[in-house]
């Protein structure tokens, strides 16, 4: 399958995300309507023929939504990305995003996964200029709200409330410093729609996500150039063309060995 076009990640339209920060109890509000996002990712998939059960996929998109409430809460020097894994039945849910550029992508993994005593959730953060930091936090059950929360408790080290407001909204409250610590904990869903009639709410910024991976076929064909240098009959075997998943995305590219070669001799002669 020939890989489709992405989009620029500094063009066309976002999808808004607004953080809202509660005076007096001194809590992050970040919310938006992810009907959009969650289109964009239906179309990525179909485009490249997954065909995900309605379990997984709403799985994948609650988990989605939190991940990008979650960046747009940070600041905008960070790439950053989950792995959540469920061990029983297998399934890997990977996400990946930067909060310099607003994007955000993923994909699922269910088969060729690596056995873990239990469920893990990953999380790899890059702050530019730093080294990378990765946090590991085992837990128990299967919702995205559950295992967001204990992961802010454990690894963010502040808690935080993941919600589902009805129909594609949600949003994501996380604590600050002298938090108003029995409010946060009573707060539920039903609360937020018309919070602004009870406290008082300052919109901090909007921030405008998109999906986009920024993988694209040369990139592909330079993760392949090593393996191919080191061995072809490895790489291809008695096939002159193979299919690649991007491991961000997913996305298909269909790469064959005169390519391969092509971009090897390129490389020799010093060209990008």
């Amino acid at each position: 399958m020939a890989p489709a076009s992405q989009p620029s990640p500094l063009t066309g339209p976002g999808h808004r995300i607004e953080n809202r920060f509660v005076r007096g109890r001194n809590v992050l509000l970040a919310s938006a309507d992810f009907s959009g996002l969650f289109a964009d990712t239906r179309e990525h998939f179909d485009n490249y023929g997954f065909e995900l059960p309605a379990d997984i996929f709403g799985l994948f998109t609650e988990f989605l939504a939190g991940f990008t409430l979650h960046a747009a809460s940070h600041p905008r020097n960070e790439v950053l990305a989950w792995t959540v894994h469920f061990q029983d039945p297998p399934l890997n849910i990977f996400l990946a995003g930067d909060t310099e550029l607003s994007t955000v992508a993923g994909r699922i993994f269910t088969e060729g996964l690596r056995e873990e005593p239990c469920n893990m959730f990953y999380q790899d953060l890059v702050v530019r200029g730093k080294p990378p930091h990765r946090s590991i936090v085992p837990f128990e059950g299967t919702s995205a709200r559950g295992s967001i929360e204990f992961f802010y408790s454990q690894s963010e080290q502040r808690p935080g409330r993941f919600f589902h407001l009805g129909g594609q909204q949600y949003a994501l409250a996380s604590a600050h410093p002298d938090y108003d610590r029995a409010w946060f904990r009573n707060l539920t869903a039903e609360a937020l729609p018309d919070l602004d009639s009870r406290e008082i709410l300052s919109l901090i910024e909007t921030r405008d996500f998109r999906w986009y991976c920024g993988c694209h076929y040369q990139k592909i064909l330079e993760v392949l150039s090593g393996p191919m240098r080191d061995d072809p009959g490895a790489l291809f075997g008695d096939e002159e063309a193979i299919t690649v998943n991007c491991p961000r995305c997913a996305a298909r590219y269909r790469v064959s060995r005169e390519a391969m070669e092509a971009c090897l001799r390129d490389a020799g002669r010093g060209h990008p």
